[in-house]
């Protein structure tokens, strides 16, 4: 391992530098996970006949890397999980897309981007689309659990070493609803034992289940080198603010470096700048104002109607496909699976926070570089 300055503990600031940069991740993709991105999880376009839009999952990609996104995960929940059926065979297809497309704006900026693939399935399954990501050059693996089932924790941690030992971990904790399975603090807190655990994507959209994790992460000494991203699409901008610690009056602060979000797939540009302004704070070490409280609760209501929380979150996918439709990004709400539609409402709901809370959408920027994207 590289040494890095230790943090001080008990400063009241999570905004610290981190300790230690672990070994197989590239040191400029841990700099810039430790100061915090944007991470937009990355949709799949489809033409009418259901299969891939190459031109559009490009121009998807092109938004994503212009509007200041951090990094890129592909292969994930909004991605469809269905690309990994034979019938479509689409996993490694989508994640080579996105790895060209991350290639290109690196060469043309010289600015570094993350390269997060999702990993499913049993161990077999994970180790082979781990392999098949390493070789596209994806920096982490975010591993969803949900397929192990009712696979105890000594199975849970040996499936997450055998994919540790292709590629870096990005830990994921997935709610049930879309997929996921409930994961103790028993389990996490081996798991940030696991040297190639890098980060974690926490996404139970409950609060006593975010704390199990952020408490294992503490107990386990990864405070400063194993970084923190909310999944949580129900309460973003309180998990960026917030501050835990968990031993008083020296005991480390530990906090969300950034995000990894289906909420992201859409208003990236926006993203960004919200992203900025929060780590501006701080860094100044300021505290945030009742402006972002009331933010805070708008974009909750806001991905309540994208994610279709009334519903169960059934048009989640289609919620996000119908916003990046209505600005001409993708060509209509086609997924994988057929059953995969907006709920009743859903429209007329999208309707209601595009016409209240014009602050989150990016329409101009979206307008003004959408053909750009479209016809590279």
């Amino acid at each position: 391992m590289e040494n890095r300055p230790a943090s001080k503990s008990g400063t009241g600031n999570f905004d610290v530098e981190s300790r230690q940069i672990m070994p197989q991740l590239a040191p400029d993709v841990w700099d810039l996970l430790w100061d915090g991105t944007v991470i937009p999880a990355h949709p799949l376009a489809l033409n009418q006949e259901r299969r891939l839009d190459e031109r559009r999952q490009r121009a998807l990609s092109r938004y994503y890397l212009d509007a200041g996104a951090g990094g890129i995960a592909v292969g994930v929940h909004t991605t469809q999980f269905e690309i990994r059926d034979p019938r479509h065979g689409l996993y490694e297809p989508v994640l080579s897309l996105a790895a060209e497309e991350m290639l290109r704006y690196e060469d043309r900026t010289g600015q570094r981007r993350v390269r997060v693939a999702g990993i499913a399935g049993p161990t077999n399954q994970a180790v082979r689309e781990a392999a098949v990501a390493k070789v596209l050059g994806y920096d982490l693996g975010l591993v969803s659990l949900g397929a192990l089932g009712e696979t105890d924790n000594d199975g849970l941690i040996d499936h997450l070493k055998a994919v540790g030992d292709v590629i870096p971990i990005f830990g994921f904790y997935l709610q049930p609803s879309v997929g996921g399975r409930p994961l103790e603090y028993s389990f996490w807190r081996r798991a940030v034992e696991l040297e190639a655990m890098r980060a974690i994507k926490v996404a139970p959209f409950n609060r006593y289940l975010t704390h199990d994790v952020v408490r294992a992460v503490a107990d386990g000494g990864r405070a400063h080198d194993l970084a923190l991203y909310t999944g949580n699409d129900d309460n973003i901008i309180f998990d960026l603010l917030a501050h835990y610690r968990f031993e008083e009056p020296d005991g480390p602060v530990l906090g969300f470096r950034g995000g990894l979000l289906g909420q992201w797939a859409v208003w990236t540009q926006k993203a960004v700048e919200m992203m900025d302004e929060i780590k501006a704070m701080r860094r100044a070490g300021e505290s945030p104002g009742p402006t972002w409280y009331v933010k805070a609760q708008q974009l909750t209501d806001a991905n309540a109607v994208l994610f279709d929380f009334a519903n169960a979150f059934h048009g989640c996918i289609p919620g996000i496909h119908e916003v990046l439709r209505r600005q001409g990004l993708l060509e209509g709400l086609w997924t994988l699976n057929p059953a995969e539609t907006l709920s009743p409402g859903q429209v007329e709901e999208l309707d209601r926070i595009y016409r209240i809370y014009p602050w989150l959408h990016d329409d101009a920027f979206v307008e003004a570089n959408r053909d750009r994207w479209l016809s590279g």
